[in-house]
């Protein structure tokens, strides 16, 4: 990054920083956190999906895993930091369940046991708390939204920043590696499984910690909410849409994801589904480089000129 860039994202940090001072709107700051929330969960998935290229369809069993960890943990009487913790360590372990035996075949098994995963512990999640989870009356007297927001904001940076350290390490030129040609990589000396069960726990421990900041930020919710197959799927979507495997792609995706589906819950309330399930294929048919694969294509047609 040259010095224009790191002085544009310290600015974009520091109006970040400063929204729930400036803005008292409530109605803003649930729609902010909302995109920091998607923002973290589309970065995560994008390190996995994105860099090494191993298609997941079972993110939300990550979510969800830490988002029940860390609502048990906290409302134990744990303190908030040790619960995130252990609901994205928790993700690590059910994500290595399913990755160490899919990763030494090669296919589509991975992709298969991460959705079945998903679905195992919605279903079980749903029969064993049918209840819905709150906050105690206590805690709920003295909630404040502002808390809730900086936390999403330090787990959306935490997930960025992670992933752009990855992707320029010499860790993440091997995970690429492995995704460009797995065999190529094998060649020369890159242990492919080695490669790819990294980007899957650091994946899974970032959708993991985004769940705990999902527990922390709802007075109330059925714990089955988390495990749903839209929270897979709005991920991957937003990071196509962005720019899959780009740094920048999942954050675009996101912004634009949440305002779209605000806009659409106003007028097109039971189309939204529809809509951007058709702007995915579209994506993928047409775009498939999204929104920051647009520009780069734009910038060196204006540049040859």
């Amino acid at each position: 990054m040259n010095r224009r860039q790191i002085a544009l994202l310290l600015l974009i940090i520091a109006i970040l920083a400063a929204l729930p001072v400036v803005i008292k709107s409530d109605s803003t700051i649930n729609l902010a956190v909302y995109v920091l929330l998607y923002v973290s969960l589309a970065s995560s998935w994008n390190i996995l999906g994105g860099f090494s290229g191993q298609t997941n369809l079972g993110h939300a069993a990550f979510f969800g895993a830490g988002t029940l960890a860390t609502r048990f943990l906290w409302l134990s009487g744990w303190n908030l930091f040790p619960s995130l913790l252990a609901g994205g360590l928790l993700a690590v372990a059910l994500a290595l369940l399913v990755g160490i035996p899919a990763f030494r075949l090669r296919g589509v098994y991975f992709a298969i046991g991460t959705l079945a995963l998903s679905q195992i512990l919605y279903i079980t999640v749903g029969n064993t708390f049918s209840m819905i989870s709150s906050i105690p009356a206590q805690d709920l007297a003295v909630y404040q939204l502002a808390p809730r927001y900086y936390l999403f904001l330090g787990v959306a940076l935490l997930t960025t920043g992670t992933g752009y350290v990855l992707v320029n390490s010499r860790l993440g030129l091997g995970i690429m590696a492995v995704r460009e040609e797995e065999d190529a990589a094998e060649s020369l000396g890159v242990s492919a499984l080695k490669h790819k069960l990294l980007a899957l726990s650091v994946s899974a421990f970032f959708g993991g910690l985004t769940g705990g900041a999902f527990a922390f930020y709802h007075v109330g919710y059925y714990p089955q909410l988390p495990f749903g197959i839209e929270w897979t799927f709005d991920s991957m979507m937003m990071a196509y849409i962005g720019g899959v495997g780009t740094i920048v792609g999942p954050i675009i995706g996101a912004v634009f994801f949440v305002i779209l589906r605000e806009l659409l819950a106003l007028k097109l309330a039971e189309m939204h589904l529809i809509v951007f399930g058709t702007l995915f294929i579209l994506v993928v048919l047409f775009l498939p480089g999204g929104f920051v694969g647009v520009w780069e294509k734009t910038r060196k047609a204006l540049a040859r000129r």
